[in-house]
């Protein structure tokens, strides 16, 4: 009985996509939304160079870079948890990627299609249960007038349901394959492994084929994947509570505002009434005859302010 380990962590992954170019071939055609007529037939790595290892900083990397016999790039990912940085970073190496084609004074003629796939283990939209997005470059108001260069296919692997591509079916098993298989599998299921492809794949998980190093750096990802959630989810919590303090005290001072307020606006009504009424009496003692030194005597009214009555 075989013991697995997770094609999700980064040293497998590349282990498995990294360095088998036809099961990469296999996945991408059977995960990416090419044509009927489509097929990629082969592909070559791109130098390793222009794959940074900055394996234990960032759990979010390009993990496989490659070019197929159309001249196509793939940028393929796994990416662990959702960040809100992770759209950025994800369109900037598809930039990258694709200015990077041209020497200088080269045509732009010369420039082909840029394509993502990012495998995400985790949720990041809330407001569908569709776990498969695909976005590219299009007219809002004709969605069919596509401007080629950079695609990007996004999928959220725990929202992912067999039933819900059962026209794909190497789709659906792959996808198995990674949402499935991990520590605790101890049988690969029978559909999985009458997929020649997808049981080699299974076969590089196998424990029993890893050097101790080897485990020791598949050990020392998921504890910088652990860190790295907690360190989110703490400064998550402590925005959220910054919100919740900040919204609080709005209340507070539009509560204190409008007490303030309304004890303003009586006493200045209270204010404004009593000269109303003193004016009225004015007006009355003037049209009786009394001067204006009499009527500002009886009505503590100044004779500027008596002098605005109109007859």
């Amino acid at each position: 009985m075989a013991k697995y380990l997770d094609p999700k962590n980064d040293l497998i992954f590349k282990k498995i996509f990294g360095e088998h170019p036809h099961l990469l071939i296999s996945f991408l055609n059977a995960i990416m939304p090419f044509e009927n007529d489509r097929y990629i037939e082969e592909i070559h790595y791109l130098p390793a160079e222009q794959v940074p290892d900055i394996f234990g900083k960032k759990n979010s990397i390009v993990d496989v870079k490659c070019i197929d016999n159309y001249k196509n790039i793939f940028i393929v990912e796994m990416q662990m948890y959702w960040t809100e940085a992770f759209n950025k970073r994800m369109l900037f190496n598809a930039g990258k990627a694709y200015v990077r084609q041209l020497n200088k004074n080269e045509d732009y003629n010369l420039l082909n299609p840029v394509y993502t796939l990012a495998l995400i283990n985790d949720t990041f939209d809330h407001k569908t249960n569709n776990f498969y997005h695909y976005h590219q470059i299009v007219n809002k108001e004709n969605t069919d007038e596509v401007i080629d260069g950079l695609s990007f296919v996004l999928i959220e692997l725990p929202k992912f349901c067999p039933k819900s591509i059962s026209d794909r079916k190497l789709a659906v098993l792959w996808l198995r394959f990674l949402s499935e298989v991990d520590e605790d599998t101890k049988n690969l299921p029978s559909e999985l492994a009458n997929d020649a492809n997808i049981f080699q794949a299974a076969e590089l998980c196998e424990e029993s084929t890893f050097t101790e190093s080897e485990l020791a750096a598949y050990e020392a990802y998921w504890d910088a994947v652990r860190i790295e959630k907690t360190l989110v989810a703490q400064r998550d919590e402590a925005l959220k509570k910054a919100e919740q303090s900040e919204a609080i005290g709005i209340q507070k001072g539009e509560a204190i505002g409008l007490e303030k307020g309304e004890a303003i606006g009586l006493e200045k009504g209270k204010i404004e009434g009593k000269l109303e009424g003193k004016l009225e009496i004015a007006k009355n003692l003037k049209t009786l005859g009394l001067s204006l030194e009499q009527i500002a005597k009886a009505t503590d009214l100044t004779i500027e302010e008596l002098l605005m009555i109109n007859d």
